[in-house]
């Protein structure tokens, strides 16, 4: 077996382990952090140890290009963040702040 055959590469940018939509930077970030793969596999338990070994030995053999990778990833990500920070809230956000807003003034009143 290949270790590519672990993976599926939907996207430049979406590497998942095969059979799972668990993608290789949710275990590469695992392991940047200090995570062993034991460890790995109790936060990501529905993966095995096998699985997770292949994608930090795919994630050392390739490290350039995993880290442009994981990269891309975190930048993509605080975009798709700002982008919602920056957009109006729906209707439904909205209500919700209301009634939120007004419970907390509520109990400021009976304080």
């Amino acid at each position: 077996m290949q270790l590519e055959d672990y993976f599926e590469f939907l996207h430049p940018d979406d590497i998942r382990i095969k059979g799972h939509r668990i993608g290789i930077d949710d275990v590469i970030d695992y392991y940047l952090q200090g995570y062993s793969p034991e460890q790995i596999l109790e936060e990501l338990p529905t993966l095995n140890l096998e699985k997770v070994h292949a994608t930090i030995t795919y994630y050392l053999h390739n490290r350039a290009e995993m880290d442009a990778y994981m990269l891309r990833l975190a930048r993509w990500r605080e975009e798709r963040y700002q982008e919602w920070l920056a957009a109006e809230p729906s209707p439904v956000v909205k209500r919700i702040r209301a009634i939120k807003a007004q419970r907390e003034q509520e109990l400021l009143n009976r304080s």
